[in-house]
């Protein structure tokens, strides 16, 4: 995988970084944690220059982020709610709280939206609240601008100084990744059995 990921990123450049990246937001099949750390890596050889693969890596995250929020916004509130009301116990969600989550939302979603961005596996998902509470767009862009941007520069910092050793990389956050990842499968049961 690293050397096919190394290997297109070489081949086709900031290009590369742009759709690896936006096809990490909108279907993960290679994690973030992959492909900025690999890109950092090819700009550590000297094949790209490393602001230009954080601002590539930032610009695909948020094109995918941008889908995401246009599908909560679709979704909106009152068909979320509709949903909530039929289906609620199979996602855990009844009325009361989709209306106390788009209060919190109201009153802290930009800071959701900022820190959302540097968590693996929330950060895809994060768009679609914001955009089911209607969050400005300005807003959410700004907020998600800042989140991708810091996430982007800290994957391809660390692949750029590890060289070779990228792979630490992964060793170290596939378990981070995999404990949020169980770690919400284990909310979402226990508040199945508990609804």
């Amino acid at each position: 995988m690293a050397d096919w990921i190394t290997g297109v990123i070489t081949e086709y450049g900031y290009g590369a970084v742009i759709a690896l990246m936006l096809l990490e937001n909108v279907f993960p099949p290679i994690p973030s944690e992959l492909i900025m750390p690999f890109a950092g890596y090819v700009a550590a050889r000297g094949d790209l220059h490393p602001a230009g693969v954080i601002a590539a890596g930032s610009a695909g995250s948020l094109l995918g982020a941008i889908g995401w929020y246009a599908v909560g916004y679709w979704v909106g509130i009152g068909r979320l709610k509709r949903f909530a009301q039929r289906h609620g116990r199979w996602i855990t969600l009844s009325v009361e709280e989709v209306d106390q989550a788009q209060r919190w939302f109201a009153r802290f979603g930009g800071i959701a939206v900022g820190l959302g961005r540097l968590i693996p596996a929330v950060r895809s998902i994060i768009s679609v609240p914001a955009g089911v509470a209607q969050m400005r767009l300005d807003r959410f862009l700004l907020w998600s601008t800042i989140g991708t941007t810091a996430w982007s520069a800290l994957l391809v910092v660390l692949g750029y100084q590890l060289g070779t050793r990228f792979s630490e990389v992964e060793r170290w956050l596939s378990p981070v990744t995999w404990a949020i990842v169980l770690g919400a499968l284990g909310a979402y049961l226990y508040r199945l059995f508990r609804h």
